[in-house]
């Protein structure tokens, strides 16, 4: 049953939507490779893959998990990532990790936006690729149309590698074309069953052999020349030929079966070993290229056992048990545990502790690992996400992570008093565990506020953060940060006058306020002539318009783009003082500002949507309705791209929107852009709601 293998190390990632049954896959690898006794299930929480409690309350992973064993002679390390849209930035982190990835994909659930990003990102690391097509046990299930899906969608080759075969209404087993036999499993056994393909199924076995070898002889001159002049190629040359084509993602072989019944299985974890590349072969190919920290040239890295250590770290887990665990993917070189190495990201020296290979939630201690291997290093102090380690003597830096910027926020405040440095302690280290989280104090509200990359990823924060530190959080809308600005010039007086014996106060000041271009901010001039304001109260009149500019008379929100100039005035030889000109100046301004047509700005983000090209009408009426502004529309891999201009405040809520929209497969990301006037007729509206802004939305508490 087990062929013969290149190399004795495969890392694979397995990725694909949320419900495609990536998880369900991963276990029944571990049922066939012999590492798990019974198959497990996602509905009953028993895979190896999500073991933590929000994974199993939600049925569906929430974080990357590492399952590694060993079959046929061969080391595999798999990778079960996430699917949910939302998470997918630890997805994406795997990707860096790896040599090599398993795409799920079932027709009915199709190409969603997780899946259609995955895609990209797995083309622009240039990983090889199979694809395993699941669900194919189910009665409305169509081999032919989930392979137009790819054909259009992921705009590939798909080349058929395993023909599902029926007895009555069960998957029975699948014909594997590229070995000539009729793989027979099921959910009872772990043991495939290798037989020669019946001969009412011969002719579904020569059509895909013809079109697989077909696929492999067009790829190349000297095969192709072979195949003309013999109809055939022998099954070493094919296997050789395929597994060219797959490291230059000339073809998409695809595996066809269903993981929950075990079917098509075998035939996957057997190509995964013949035909996916090693470490070595991988940084041949395509070696890893870092920068030298001191003198910024560029480092390559192939990946071999000779060269110096380095290794980057993708991913950061806090064990209850172990404590920090940071799973490294050692690049090149050898370490032992224990050794002291150098962060080069950091720029600090590093004690590495124990290492670990990871099955799930099980850990084995190990005391070495090499080039090619992913390790769980224990208790590194400095580093974090996204660092590199490397030999001291020949440092280097690895890319990072590059993550989206998260499009979703919350205030946040804790329930009792006493938990507020609970609240901050543990959501720091939650985002030592997944850094597609933000977490920040905003000076001008005051408030706490927890960013995400959606209403789900938010969620399993403050769920993590519930459990593993006991405090709960009240969540509301976070506030606006909204200015004020003047439309037009104004001039007023401040005198501050107060005669309370002995010494009295005296400070006299005229102001002039006028607009600033948007964003210039502020400016104060001295036009003061003839010493009618000392030099030396000049700076207090400034003091006195900083203050009375933290809070605008139309919502007391700060003043913004205005230039003021002090130009007339008076004082008193005894009762003038820096304190009454500091007065003046604030009640010149606030006289001022409020006859110089004050306005209300808001912030403004442009925001760039991916959408399939039916919801683009519905995505566009409804950003108008946000009054948004339309930028542009572009078709951009088989989504269409939308790109406008619309208020902050009408985007605080708009992934639940889009999600509805779209049926969860638009997905959208937006930075600052500018401050814009607010139009009169809401400016009401802003200020009642400023002052109702302690409404709560959610209460996070135990389930």
């Amino acid at each position: 049953m087990e062929t013969t293998c290149v190399g004795s190390v495969r890392n694979v990632a397995v990725v694909s939507s949320a419900g495609a049954g990536k998880t369900s896959l991963c276990e029944a690898l571990l049922y066939i490779g012999g590492a798990i006794p019974v198959l497990g299930s996602v509905m009953q929480g028993t895979t190896v893959s999500d073991f933590e409690p929000e994974a199993l309350r939600h049925r569906t992973s929430t974080s990357a998990s590492l399952l590694q064993f060993s079959w046929n002679h061969t080391q595999l390390t798999l990778l079960d990532t996430p699917g949910a849209l939302a998470l997918l930035g630890e997805s994406m982190a795997t990707l860096r990790a790896i040599d090599a990835v398993v795409l799920v994909m079932t027709e009915q659930i199709g190409v969603r936006t997780e899946l259609a990003r995955l895609w990209a990102k797995i083309k622009d690391l240039e990983l090889p690729c199979l694809l395993f097509l699941n669900g194919l046990d189910k009665d409305d299930a169509s081999l032919e149309k989930a392979l137009e899906l790819c054909r259009k969608q992921l705009d590939c080759m798909p080349v058929l590698m395993t023909v599902p075969v029926m007895a009555g209404e069960t998957l029975d087993g699948v014909i594997d074309v590229r070995l000539n036999q009729f793989v027979r499993s099921g959910p009872s056994s772990a043991k495939a069953e290798l037989l020669p393909v019946p001969t009412h199924l011969a002719d579904d076995l020569s059509r895909a052999r013809t079109k697989l070898v077909e696929a492999v002889a067009e790829s190349r001159e000297a095969l192709l020349e072979t195949y003309l002049a013999e109809g055939e190629l022998s099954d070493a040359v094919l296997s050789e030929g395929l597994r060219r084509d797959i490291e230059t993602r000339q073809v998409l072989p695809v595996y066809a079966g269903s993981a929950t019944q075990n079917v098509g299985v075998w035939s996957l974890l057997d190509a995964m070993v013949s035909l996916l590349p090693s470490p070595v072969e991988r940084g041949v190919a395509h070696p890893w290229y870092g920068i030298q920290p001191e003198t910024h040239e560029t480092c390559e890295r192939k990946g071999s056992v000779e060269e110096p250590f380095s290794a980057y770290v993708f991913k950061t887990i806090i064990d209850p048990f172990v404590g920090r665990l940071s799973y490294c993917r050692v690049v090149s070189g050898s370490v032992q545990a224990d050794s002291t190495v150098f962060n080069a990201s950091q720029h600090s020296r590093e004690k590495l502790g124990h290492f670990y290979r990871v099955f799930g939630k099980r850990h084995v201690q190990v005391d070495s690992a090499k080039s090619g291997d992913i390790v769980a290093i224990a208790k590194l102090k400095d580093t974090h996400t996204g660092d590199t380690l490397s030999h001291e003597g020949t440092p280097l830096c690895y890319p990072g992570l590059g993550l989206a910027k998260p499009v979703l926020a919350y205030a946040i405040e804790a329930k009792s008093k006493a938990d507020i440095d609970k609240v901050s302690l543990g959501l720091h280290k939650l985002i030592e565990e997944d850094p597609a989280l933000e977490f920040s104090r905003n000076e001008e509200t005051k408030e706490m506020v927890l960013s995400g990359m959606g209403q789900f990823h938010i969620d399993l924060a403050l769920e993590k953060l519930h459990r593993k530190f006991g405090v709960e959080v009240i969540l509301h809308t976070p506030k606006i940060p909204y200015r004020e600005t003047v439309k037009t010039k104004a001039q007023a007086q401040g005198k501050y006058k107060k005669q309370t014996g002995g010494h009295g106060q005296y400070g006299d000041c005229w102001l002039e306020v006028a607009p600033l271009p948007r964003g210039q901010g502020y400016a104060f001039e001295n036009r003061v002539v003839g010493g009618a304001i000392p030099r030396n109260f000049i700076p207090a009149v400034e003091k006195g318009v900083h203050e009375a500019m933290r809070e605008g008379p139309l919502s007391g929100c700060p003043v913004v783009d205005v230039r003021v100039a002090v130009y007339d005035g008076s004082y008193h030889v005894v009762d003038s003082s820096e304190m009454s000109f500091k007065i003046a100046g604030s009640m010149a301004f606030k006289k001022a500002i409020e006859s110089a047509h004050p306005v209300l700005l808001e912030p403004v983000m442009t925001i760039e949507i991916d959408a399939p090209t039916e919801t683009v009408g519905a995505v566009m009426g409804d950003l108008n309705a946000r009054r948004g502004r339309i930028l542009s529309v572009n078709a951009h891999d088989h989504v269409e791209q939308i790109t406008a201009l619309a208020p902050l405040s009408e985007l605080l809520r708009y992934a639940t929107a889009l999600n509805a929209l779209t049926a969860g497969r638009g997905s959208y990301v937006m930075e600052f852009a500018q401050y814009d006037e607010v139009p009169r007729d809401l400016i009401g509206k802003i200020v009642e709601k400023r002052k109702n802004a302690g409404h709560t939305v959610a209460s996070y508490a135990e389930h």
